[in-house]
């Protein structure tokens, strides 16, 4: 199970599942989700809880983003080469998609920061929905600091596969 958080914007799109929400049983842990503009045109800027992993998708069908993160976090593992017994398993945990408030204001200011560098990674006029994966990569190897541990650096692409390894030890 997993859950996927959206901001107060999302919430009319995204209507709360569940009234008590646990932790996600997944290595990425629960999902956040905010709708930005680039150049303007709307996206979603989907991030992960536990490595501030992020997804960029088009913010078209908003209310159907529970049925399809699975397939978009599967997709985004792939194109980093995680093994695919570790894609597979992160899959499978995911389901059922629970939607939820917010509740962890350090990640909020993630998406916040990435949501200002994404102008100089997506060129205005030259980008389309086929290079969101490079402004993907990029904002993965973006180093944050966040969850209250100012000596604790997270960069995205080195620990995604250390957590999938270590959730799932295949």
């Amino acid at each position: 199970m997993v859950i996927l958080r959206p901001t107060q914007k999302l919430r009319k799109l995204l209507p709360v599942s569940a009234a008590v929400t646990p932790e996600s049983d997944t290595a990425l842990g629960d999902w956040y989700v905010n709708r930005v503009t680039v150049d303007r045109r709307p996206l979603l800027l989907v991030v992960s809880s536990r490595g501030l992993f992020p997804l960029l998708v088009p913010a078209r069908d908003v209310g159907s983003l529970p049925e399809r993160l699975p397939h978009l976090v599967a997709s985004a593992l792939r194109r980093l080469s995680v093994p695919e017994p570790l894609v597979v398993a992160e899959y499978h945990a995911m389901a059922p998609v629970l939607v939820a408030p917010t509740r962890d204001r350090s990640i909020l200011g993630v998406m916040v920061d990435s949501a200002f560098a994404l102008p100089y990674y997506l060129t205005p006029a030259h980008w389309n929905d086929d290079t969101l994966p490079l402004a993907e990569y990029q904002l993965a190897r973006t180093p944050w600091f966040a969850k209250g541990q100012a000596d604790k650096v997270t960069v995205p692409l080195q620990a995604v596969p250390e957590l999938l390894a270590a959730r799932w030890k295949l």
